[in-house]
């Protein structure tokens, strides 16, 4: 049967360890594998902008002997006269998986429910399992072991950054943090899975209000934008309503002496992180940008493997 990864959850704590074993084992030798030469043909699609994830995909993707399609929906039938599952078994025929950068989380299960080839969530309104990968590997490098560390999200506890670390983190059997205030709280049945799945790895999760609190003794502390793409109207909103969950130097001091600090990026400085923490010695944001390339590449290796 063909494997999707759809959300952070769709791999189990042992696939989830396999996958990031093989990113340490491709960053090392980046052309070990090519599961592409052909080349094949890989579909890349954008709904959003995208600078990391456009640049990791392309490039993963002829790392592995590939070819990459980059498909703009503005400029193709998808979310116009045609459906994603539609779509998605006319790109069955012709690529070998598809990548989906895009807004609402039904239409990348409705193209997986429709196709033979591997889909990929590069971004959802609601998940980022891809960055999440990234993210685990970055750790995995500077900390060792996951299991057993404190993570701590400070911001909008919504989004998908947030929603993925819940998963991500407990899958990896982590203490996974959200700091967010009252309204920006992560969606209860993430957080119900999220749960269920610590349940099993030996991790725990916690919703908390105070950033102070949440960041207490932690060994990772992670932000993100507080206004996501589709969400600028409500910019002067969010900044009044999150401005006391800002990461700075002293929000910092409350974690461990060797805490790092991490922003999937793009950042926007002085306001959910202050630039003394951003270019600080203790943000790891540039290994865990590179960390797509070889996380992604890892992940369309394992999905190929059992297509």
């Amino acid at each position: 049967m063909t494997r999707h990864f759809l959300r952070d959850d769709d791999i189990t704590p042992a696939e989830q360890a396999e996958i990031l074993d093989l990113a340490l084992e491709l960053k090392r030798d980046r052309f070990a594998r090519k599961p592409l030469d052909g080349p094949q043909t890989v579909a890349v699609i954008f709904d959003k902008s995208s600078t990391r994830t456009r640049v990791s995909f392309a490039v993963g993707i002829a790392d592995l002997g590939g070819s990459p399609l980059i498909i703009s929906t503005a400029n193709s039938q998808l979310g116009g006269k045609e459906t994603p599952s539609d779509t998605a078994r006319v790109l069955e025929r012709m690529v070998s998986a598809i990548v989906w950068r895009t807004y609402g989380q039904a239409g990348l299960e409705e193209m997986a429910a429709g196709t033979t080839v591997p889909v990929i969530n590069a971004l959802s309104d609601d998940f980022h399992p891809c960055q999440l990968l990234a993210d685990l590997l970055t750790i995995r490098e500077h900390k060792g072991d996951l299991a057993g560390l404190t993570l701590t999200f400070i911001g909008d506890g919504a989004c998908n950054m947030a929603q993925s670390y819940l998963l991500a983190g407990a899958t990896a059997g982590m203490h996974v943090r959200i700091a967010s205030p009252d309204g920006y709280e992560p969606d209860a049945s993430v957080v119900a899975d999220a749960t269920a799945r610590a349940a099993e790895t030996g991790g725990s999760v916690s919703v908390l209000t105070d950033p102070r609190e949440a960041a207490s003794d932690a060994d990772i502390i992670v932000t993100d934008t507080w206004v996501s793409m589709g969400k600028e109207e409500e910019k002067a909103a969010r900044l009044e309503s999150l401005a006391a969950y800002r990461v700075d130097a002293t929000l910092m001091s409350r974690a461990k002496d060797d805490a790092v600090f991490m922003h999937c990026l793009p950042a926007d400085r002085g306001f959910e992180v202050s630039a003394e923490v951003i270019d600080g010695p203790q943000s790891i944001i540039w290994d865990e940008a590179e960390n797509r390339l070889h996380a992604q590449k890892a992940l369309m290796v394992w999905l190929l493997e059992r297509a």
